[in-house]
């Protein structure tokens, strides 16, 4: 089963993080104040990265990868991801 590694951009521009098996659905747990308790009270939230991985594993991997990068790494990972629209 694959697994997403995304990225969201908060109101205060502060980036955060994280890994899902079904990312519209984490997506709407985020925008409805019931995601990650550090983005509560943060929207709204723009989704800037997202990522999809083999699995599960992978995925927890590549999130903790991505949480050790500097924030111009980030900045420069989410410039080259293009959302398909």
């Amino acid at each position: 089963m694959s697994a997403y590694v995304y990225m969201l951009r908060c109101k205060d521009d502060s980036l955060y993080t994280g890994w899902t098996n079904n990312l519209q659905h984490r997506l709407q747990m985020h925008a409805s104040g019931r995601g990650a308790k550090y983005t509560r009270g943060r929207g709204p939230l723009t989704l800037v990265y997202a990522e999809e991985l083999a699995d599960k594993e992978t995925a927890m991997k590549r999130e903790w990868e991505i949480k050790k990068l500097s924030r111009a790494a980030k900045l420069a990972l989410c410039a080259t991801w293009k959302q398909d629209k």
